[in-house]
């Protein structure tokens, strides 16, 4: 797994109200969106909000506040391949797997893994997403 961080995604309650907040109150602009998440494109990371009900169900999480906190870090990998090897490579390191590696509704392929703290990582590989050469992110505009 190389040393970067592809997404870093907040769980929200409300979307409409947390896009208003962060596009009309801040002027961010996003790249990609739907009813349940909104992308954007930041330096080189992606910054996402996830509509909280969807995000736990996703990750297999509990929404109860004690074991899902409504944040999760994710990594992009560049293949389904990478995706199964980081698993095993986290599973060795004592990680626990939330939600073993998948094809998803988006149309990609994904899992959870948690740190030895509980904290909740995505590994994901988007065919839909360029990652260069450098390990930058970068989400076509939608049309």
């Amino acid at each position: 797994m190389e040393q970067r961080l592809s997404l870093m995604t907040l769980a929200v309650a409300d979307m409409a109200r947390a896009r208003a907040f962060y596009e009309t109150g801040l002027g961010w602009k996003p790249v990609f969106t739907t009813d349940d998440v909104a992308f954007y494109q930041m330096n080189g990371l992606i910054f996402g909000l996830y509509l909280r009900s969807e995000m736990a169900k996703d990750g297999h999480f509990r929404d109860d506040g004690a074991t899902y906190s409504g944040m999760a870090m994710a990594y992009n990998a560049r293949s389904e391949a990478e995706v199964d090897d980081i698993f095993a490579t986290a599973q060795k390191a004592g990680a626990h797997i939330q939600k073993p590696p998948q094809k998803v509704n988006w149309g990609g392929y994904s899992g959870y893994f948690l740190d030895p703290d509980g904290h909740p990582w995505e590994v994901a590989y988007n065919p839909f997403w360029t990652i260069t050469k450098d390990g930058h992110m970068i989400i076509p505009p939608q049309n």
